[in-house]
């Protein structure tokens, strides 16, 4: 079996690769660490296909380490043990080691802790990339031993010049095949930012095509567009934070557009109406009652009728959401209740609005003076509703 193409085409130096001109152009952080050849353990954030693992690898060949290369998913402890006596004896001989730990999130925490004193002795280089928040899914003490290098997304131009750059290099072996400028760009808006990604689409249209130049309808037939999305990660609460600030500022286009994103990435639309229907009572409230009554009714369609077709539920309760107008007093009362509970702990209700069932009760004071509303003037009465510490609270303002 062949290469894949983003093996084969794989940057060999930092001059070779493409995009975080913050990190490794003139004068920058993992530039200086590799001309001076003393590399400090390093954290290496975000998205897929951006050269995480790329940038690693130039690290290892050029400081001349003895480097490992492990995956959160597949590798084990005992894989790790082995790894890690090793580089005890590489230290003694003076040489270094490398662990380029891909995916670390998917390690729990007791996991992660193995590698603390090791990093801490100096035993090995740590070199660890995540998709996901570190400072969710990273043990603290960890992530206070490395520098943490956060990673931007590779954009479309910078996909296109390396697919021109390599061109030659990837039909020598297909020489029936013509794959035009335009075409490389449609490629690389397909890839989503991920070059790995545009490789592999490019890839498989060849294999599909065979000979001749490559169309529109080729590389559609050959793969569809993959979203970054993980609703267990930091972008699914990212998208839904978007979704409730672009209802809060009444703009109906966001919310709608970023409902249909989450969708398309495997959202469960069950979670999604279930955040309206929040939204309906924190930020519309008594403005507009409708909203909670249409955001119930929304997620009891969605739950009947499921995907595809429930999607336009959402979207005609976004548009309700954004249009309504907006009132957060339940949401700063829930606040301010929860606050005063926080204080005060279990204050007593008063004796005068406490039911008195039995004669007991009644003889200790239980309803003693109590003004039953509908007998007083005008409904109203002096009952004490309030404990004495919260006398006069007034939340509804």
């Amino acid at each position: 079996m062949s290469e894949p193409l983003s093996s084969l085409l794989r940057p060999q130096t930092l001059d070779e690769c493409i995009g975080q001109k913050h990190l490794i152009g003139e004068n920058k952080p993992i530039r200086i660490f590799l001309e001076q050849k003393k590399i400090p353990s390093m954290l290496f954030r975000w998205p897929p296909g951006c050269g995480k693992t790329t940038i690693a690898k130039v690290i290892a060949n050029t400081i001349e380490a003895e480097t490992f290369f492990l995956s959160g998913v597949t590798s084990k402890k005992e894989d790790l043990k082995q790894i890690l006596a090793q580089a005890k004896t590489n230290r003694q001989y003076g040489k270094s080691t490398i662990i380029f730990l891909d995916e670390i999130h998917r390690r729990n925490k007791a996991q992660q802790d193995t590698l603390l004193p090791h990093v801490e002795k100096g035993d090995i280089i740590l070199i660890w990339a995540t998709t996901e928040n570190p400072s969710f899914s990273i043990n603290s003490a960890l992530l206070s031993r490395t520098r943490t290098f956060v990673f931007e997304k590779l954009w479309e131009e910078d996909i296109v010049a390396f697919i021109k750059n390599n061109r030659q290099k990837i039909l020598i072996s297909h020489p029936g095949i013509i794959v035009s400028d335009e075409i490389i760009s449609y490629i690389a808006r397909l890839g989503n930012w991920d070059l790995r990604n545009s490789l592999n689409i490019l890839e498989a249209t060849i294999f599909l095509k065979k000979t001749g130049e490559i169309t529109q309808e080729d590389v559609k037939i050959a793969g569809q567009k993959n979203l970054y999305y993980d609703k267990n990660g930091e972008e699914h609460y990212n998208i839904i934070s978007a979704i409730h600030k672009s209802l809060r500022d009444s703009n109906a286009d966001a919310a709608c557009y970023r409902i249909q994103r989450m969708l398309a990435g495997g959202e469960d639309p069950l979670y999604i109406a279930r955040r309206l229907l929040r939204f309906a009572s924190e930020d519309i409230g008594p403005a507009d009652n409708n909203a909670l009554l249409l955001a119930n009714q929304v997620y009891d369609s969605v739950h009947k009728i499921g995907m595809p077709e429930c999607d336009i539920f959402l979207i005609q309760l976004a548009l309700y959401l954004a249009k309504a107008p907006k009132n957060n007093i339940t949401y700063k009362i829930s606040l301010e209740t929860k606050a005063d509970i926080e204080k005060y702990g279990n204050l007593p209700v008063p004796m005068d609005i406490r039911n008195a069932p039995t004669k007991f009760m009644g003889d200790l004071w239980y309803g003693k003076n109590y003004q039953y509303t509908h007998d007083q003037p005008n409904k109203k009465t002096t009952n004490q509703l309030f404990p004495k510490e919260l006398e006069g609270r007034n939340y509804w303002k």
